[in-house]
């Protein structure tokens, strides 16, 4: 019988470690490394350019205002992206263990962005908060898009476009924001964005 040298053992090893990370991860329904948004494929700012943060595990602080009771206990990561000036942007993705319960959790987290200006308006009667739908678009399994603007009783008014779109066993959560109303919204480069942000998934 061949003599297993210290190099050998340590192969062996390490091709049993390997197999059984990967058999952990397949149990564990992990879904393949998501690609994030690039700074270039957010909405062009009108005056500065966009500049990316690094990758990140969690929940941006940004998104906890309409989706806190959604999202505790799944494994998320997130990118956040900002202007020089009053804006700035965020991607969160979202990966769990079956395409059926990712279809359930982009339906759960459609249902909270609507009902996210009527909550606010509850939490802090000095805040007047508005829902718009920007509809669907098509890519993937789907993606929707919202708008929600809010105005505080000091004068403070700031426009938010949200979409939740799947791909596979993949959620994502794409937010743009800045100081602003409706009328300042860039609904149809935001719905690029978001396509492009499905499409990167996997």
């Amino acid at each position: 019988m061949p003599k297993r040298t210290h190099a050998g053992a340590l192969t062996v090893l390490a091709t049993t470690a390997l197999a059984l990370g990967v058999t952990l991860a397949v149990q564990a329904g992990a879904t393949p490394q998501t690609r994030f948004l690039s700074a270039a494929e957010l909405p062009p700012h009108r005056s500065s350019s966009w500049t990316a943060g690094r990758v990140t595990d969690g929940v941006p602080v940004e998104l906890r205002l309409c989706l806190d009771e959604t999202l505790p206990g799944y494994d998320s990561r997130y990118r956040a992206f900002h202007t020089e000036l009053d804006t700035g942007a965020r991607q969160l993705t979202i990966g769990v263990g079956s395409t059926a319960k990712a279809s359930a959790l982009a339906t759960r987290l459609n249902k909270e962005i609507r009902s996210c200006a009527t909550r606010i308006e509850q939490a802090d009667p000095e805040t007047q908060a508005a829902y718009r739908s920007y509809g669907k678009v098509p890519v993937e399994e789907g993606a929707r898009v919202h708008g929600l603007h809010t105005t505080t009783s000091w004068g403070a008014t700031d426009i938010h476009l949200l979409s939740v779109g799947r791909d596979g066993r993949t959620v994502t959560v794409v937010e743009w924001s800045q100081l602003g109303d409706f009328d300042d919204a860039p609904v149809p480069a935001f719905k690029e964005t978001t396509a492009t942000a499905v499409n990167k998934l996997h």
